[in-house]
C-alpha cells in the first residue's frame, strides 16, 4: 500500500530513504557537469576522428549500462548501428559475467565500455579481445580499477566515472538514479566528436541546468499537488503501469522507467510504443486487470483483502500532438475500458533536453513510489 501522507512529509521521506535514492536523483545535474570536466581532462574535445565507426558496440552490467546503449542507439538513429553486448554468466556478480564480441567486429568498429564497478574480469577480457581484433576501445568506469589497466594496455581511452565525494571509498550503488548520467555523458561527448550525434559542450551544460531545474520541481519539499513526480507516483499506487510511448526519444525512457519501477520499487510494469501498444495491450485493458474486473461476488467482505491490481496507462510523449499522433486513440481506448491514464510531456527543447526531462521526472517518480510503498 502507498502511504500518500509520507509523500508530503520530507523528514519521513529522508528517514525511509536508506539507499540514498533521492540524493542520487537530485545529483543528476552535478553528475553531468563532473562528467563533462572529466571527459575534457581525458582529451575527448581534442579528438580528431578519421570518420564515423562502422558500428558501435556497448558493454557493461546492469540497468545503467543498458540505458546508455538504448539512449545512444536512439540518438544515433540511422547514422550508425549501436548494439549492446549482453553479458552471460551464472550469476549477476562481477566475477561471473562474460562478454563476447560478434564475429564480424574489427578495426572499423568502436567498443564502448560503461561500468559503475570496473572490477569485472570479463570486461578486461573483452577489451583484450577488442584490441586483438583492432577495435577502438573507450571506457567509462571508476578510476583505479582493473578495467583502467586493461584499456591502457589496449591503447584505448579511459575516462574516470563521475563520482560524489562520499563515493570515493566505495562504488556507487547500481540502483542509484544519477548513475546513468555519470556513464552516459562522456559517451555523448565522444560520439559528438565522431559526428554520430549532436551533443556539444553547451548542449550538455543545458542538460545539467535542466536536470537541476527538474530536481527543484520534483524535490521532497514540493507538495504532491505541485510535484509531477509525486503526482505520478501516487497515481501508480496499486496499479500495473502500461507505459505507452510516442516519439523516438520517449521509447528508451519508457523502457528505463519500467526497469526502474521493478528495480527500485519492486513494481511490475510493461512498456510499449504507440501505435502498436493499442493492439498489444488491448486484452490487458479488457481482462482481469481492467478497472471494473471483479470475477467474484460483488457483495463479499473486502475489508481484510489486499486491493486488486488494475492497469493504468502512462502516456509518455516527446512531442506535441499532430495529425499523425496516436495519442487521441490511446486516450479513447483507455477511457472506453474505464482505465485511468496519466500523461507526461516535456517542454519544447532539443532531443537531449527532451530525454533529460522525461528521464528525470520518471526517475523521481520511481523513487517516490519505492519510498512510500511497503516493498
Amino acid at each position: 500500500m502507498l502511504d500518500e501522507s509520507l509523500l508530503d512529509t520530507p523528514d519521513a521521506l529522508a528517514e525511509a530513504d536508506h539507499r540514498g535514492l533521492l540524493r542520487g536523483a537530485a545529483e543528476a545535474g552535478a553528475r553531468v557537469r563532473t562528467a563533462v570536466r572529466l571527459a575534457t581532462e581525458a582529451g575527448i574535445p581534442n579528438l580528431k576522428p578519421d570518420g564515423r565507426p562502422r558500428a558501435v558496440l556497448i558493454a557493461g552490467p546492469g540497468t545503467a549500462s543498458a540505458g546508455v546503449a538504448d539512449l545512444l542507439g536512439t540518438l544515433a538513429g540511422s547514422g550508425c548501428p549501436v548494439t549492446r553486448l549482453h553479458p552471460t554468466g551464472v550469476a549477476p556478480a562481477a566475477g561471473a559475467l562474460r562478454w563476447e564480441l560478434p564475429g564480424w567486429a574489427g578495426s572499423l568498429d568502436l567498443l564502448l565500455v560503461a561500468t559503475p564497478d570496473g572490477t569485472e574480469p570479463g570486461l578486461s577480457l573483452l577489451v583484450d579481445q577488442a584490441y586483438r581484433r583492432g577495435c577502438t576501445v573507450v571506457a567509462v568506469a571508476p578510476a583505479h580499477t582493473p578495467i583502467t589497466d586493461a584499456v591502457e594496455g589496449a591503447y584505448g581511452l579511459f575516462v574516470p566515472m563521475a563520482t560524489a565525494p562520499y563515493e570515493q571509498d566505495k562504488p556507487p550503488a547500481a540502483t542509484e538514479p544519477g548513475l546513468l548520467w555519470a556513464l552516459l555523458t562522456p559517451m555523448l561527448a565522444l560520439l559528438d566528436r565522431t559526428g554520430l550525434i549532436t551533443a556539444p559542450p553547451d548542449g550538455l551544460e543545458k542538460v545539467a541546468d535542466l536536470l537541476d531545474h527538474i530536481a527543484e520541481r520534483c524535490g521532497p519539499a514540493v507538495a504532491t499537488y505541485n510535484n509531477p513526480a509525486k503526482t505520478l507516483a501516487a497515481e501508480l499506487a496499486e496499479s500495473l503501469p502500461l507505459i505507452w510511448t510516442e516519439g523516438l526519444a520517449s521509447g528508451p525512457v519508457g523502457r528505463r522507467f519500467a526497469a526502474a519501477l521493478a528495480e527500485l520499487a519492486g513494481r511490475p510494469a510493461l512498456a510499449a510504443q504507440l501505435p502498436e501498444a493499442l493492439a498489444s495491450h488491448t486484452v490487458l485493458l479488457s481482462g482481469a486487470l481492467a478497472a471494473g474486473a471483479d470475477p467474484d461476488d460483488f457483495f463479499r467482505d473486502r475489508v481484510e483483502e489486499q486491493a486488486a491490481l488494475h492497469a493504468r496507462v502512462v502516456l509518455l510523449r516527446d512531442r506535441a500532438g499532430g495529425a499523425l499522433s496516436a495519442a487521441p486513440a490511446a486516450r479513447e481506448l483507455a477511457l472506453s475500458h474505464d482505465t485511468a491514464i496519466s500523461e507526461l510531456e516535456p517542454e519544447q527543447g532539443g532531443d537531449l533536453e527532451t530525454l533529460a526531462e522525461l528521464i528525470a521526472v520518471t526517475d523521481f517518480a520511481a523513487v517516490y513510489l519505492a519510498l512510500a510503498s511497503a516493498t
